[in-house]
């Protein structure tokens, strides 16, 4: 799986490259996806294939490394419609697939989810999810607990009423389905829900948080990265930002947008929900990566769940019962001053609450949050998170929204820009415990792709013109860089080859939402373009082109 193990660590106990001989590492083969878009998906190796997804058309390439130079073995096409890739809101990406029971099994972005026999590529089931007509679309990576996929719905920019749905994964067969807005019995909230703050509690408040029926195009998609806890046997998912991004349209809470889930993973039952930002202000996602670690807090053993929000705080989470521990900024904030840790709430700025048909400025972090998808790493030898992140500040202006199905339901024009120091991102290591920064490398760019983390004390990343990187995990030392043949938005792999060496892959290709500029051929002098994202982009057409390459290195 992209995440490694279903609690999200990105770590692998490999060691063979290591701080020393990291330097030395060469290329070992490259393939081209035939792709040029946002290559987003981490490689996935079983045995001895590895396998790689493109995004649109969401192409699956088995490739067999026990030859040289890694041949195609197969490739399937699941031949998603076209009219897909007009309702995606910021590019065509995926983020790869999923193995388990002798199939692969990923999402396409008309909203499929498809198993194929991961031996000969043969179709074994496809099932429709969504209706690309009301703007809904797929780009998460499942997650197999069990006997079940589990999937989410894109689509929230459109107005889409977010839902999180497991599958068998023998037959496609839908077995629960839960929708993040609505009446409780949608949501799947009944008598084992227990949330730990009193503002969760009631009857029905994914209905009464909102203004008269704006629960039924509330967002609260379900696109990021999902865990799994096999000890509780819950399922732990962010929800998205509410719909619109206009916060005066939709006045209340908004549950239960804009925060996580714990979710029994038979049944889709709620446990607990925790939300990051209550009355969403600035498109706040809680689909970021949650971190399960087993960790001594304040001198007792507490099982934690840690996630880099989109808000620009690290939480930590008491993953049994929803409990906020620790709250600590990660990022120059404007938006914010805190988390009230005894309700649980994040503390407004008021003076950067949007107000309609005006401009306030300086709002930090952007719309992007002071980090997205892009997933983090932890080391167990170091014992800390590393993040790949963003530095953006925004100007936002709320506009009056107007819902028509299958078109953009957002009611804001923004504008991003370059925050604090004038770089756009930053890869910093994170003591969990201390609640700081141990070391930040500054990068031009935004950081856009994930990080791997390994044995060796070494710490895998990519940037956006290009460069993949190796960094010493304590010190945050460059150890080594290779420039790829395009920007990289995708998720380091490293993994034992059937020749017993460690390699390390990585997908090239500019894209995703921050790099749509290149990948969408957008106009730069757009500011508003990309919502806003290309205002802070312009030069990145200056030293990255379009891409599809797998690169895959090895020691000499």
């Amino acid at each position: 799986m992209p995440q490694k193990n279903t609690a999200s660590t990105r770590f692998s106990d490999l060691s063979e490259i290591n701080t020393e001989n990291v330097k030395n590492l060469q290329v070992a083969f490259t393939f081209s996806t035939g792709v040029n878009k946002g290559q987003e998906a981490a490689p996935l190796v079983v045995g001895g294939t590895m396998y790689v997804l493109s995004p649109y058309p969401n192409i699956l390439y088995a490739l067999d490394l026990t030859q040289p130079g890694a041949p195609l073995k197969w490739q399937y096409n699941p031949k998603p419609a076209s009219a897909a890739q007009g309702v995606a809101c910021c590019d065509v990406v995926n983020r790869g697939p999923a193995f388990a029971n002798g199939r692969i099994v990923f999402t396409t972005l008309d909203a499929h989810v498809v198993a194929v026999n991961a031996e000969t590529g043969e179709e074994v089931w496809k099932t429709t999810l969504g209706d690309i007509s009301r703007g809904e679309t797929m780009t998460m990576a499942p997650l197999v607990v069990k006997d079940k996929v589990i999937v989410g719905i894109s689509g929230g920019q459109f107005g889409v009423r977010g839902w999180i749905e497991a599958f068998d994964v023998n037959s496609g067969k839908s077995v629960w389905k839960a929708y993040s807005t609505g009446p409780d019995q949608d949501v799947k909230i009944g008598p084992n829900f227990k949330p730990f703050y009193d503002s969760d509690k009631g009857k029905d408040l994914g209905v009464t948080t909102w203004p008269a029926d704006g629960w039924q195009q509330g967002g609260g998609t379900v696109w990021g990265w999902l865990s799994y806890d096999p000890d509780l046997n819950l399922v732990y998912h962010g929800t998205g930002s509410p719909g619109p991004w206009n916060p005066n349209s939709r006045p209340g809470d908004n549950k239960w947008t804009s925060g996580i889930f714990a979710r029994d993973a038979d049944t889709g039952e709620a446990r607990w929900f925790y939300q990051i930002a209550p009355h969403d202000l600035h498109a706040r996602d809680g689909n970021n990566e949650t971190i399960l670690l087993d960790m001594e807090w304040e001198g007792k053993p507490r099982k934690v769940l840690v996630h880099p929000g989109q808000t620009g705080f690290v939480y930590v989470i008491d993953r049994t019962n929803g409990e906020l521990l620790s709250a600590k900024p990660f990022h120059a904030l404007t938006a914010a001053t805190g988390v009230d840790l005894a309700t649980g709430r994040i503390q407004y700025n008021a003076e950067k609450d949007p107000v309609n048909n005006r401009v306030v400025r300086d709002i930090c972090p952007a719309a992007s949050g002071a980090k997205n998808w892009n997933p983090g790493a932890f080391s167990p030898k170091t014992g800390l998170l590393y993040i790949p992140h963003v530095n953006l500040c925004m100007d936002w202006e709320s506009t009056e929204p107007n819902y028509i199905a299958g078109t953009p339901y957002v009611g804001a024009e923004i504008r991003m820009f370059p925050g604090p120091g004038g770089h756009m991102g930053e890869f910093a290591a994170w003591d969990i415990r201390e609640g700081r920064e141990l070391w930040t490398i500054n990068e031009h760019f935004p950081l856009w792709g994930g990080a791997l983390a390994t044995a060796g004390d070494v710490v895998f990343y990519g940037t956006m013109d290009g460069w993949f990187k190796a960094v010493h995990a304590r010190t945050g030392e460059v150890l080594w860089q290779f420039r790829t043949s395009s920007g990289i938005v995708g998720q380091p792999t490293t993994y034992r080859g059937p020749d017993g060496r460690q390699y390390v892959a990585i997908l090239s290709g500019v894209g995703g939402w921050a790099g749509s500029i290149v990948s969408g051929d957008l106009d730069p002098r757009d500011g508003t373009a990309a919502l806003g994202f290309v205002n802070a982009m312009r030069d990145l057409k200056n030293v990255t082109a379009k891409g599809g390459t797998l690169h895959v290195f090895k020691l000499p």
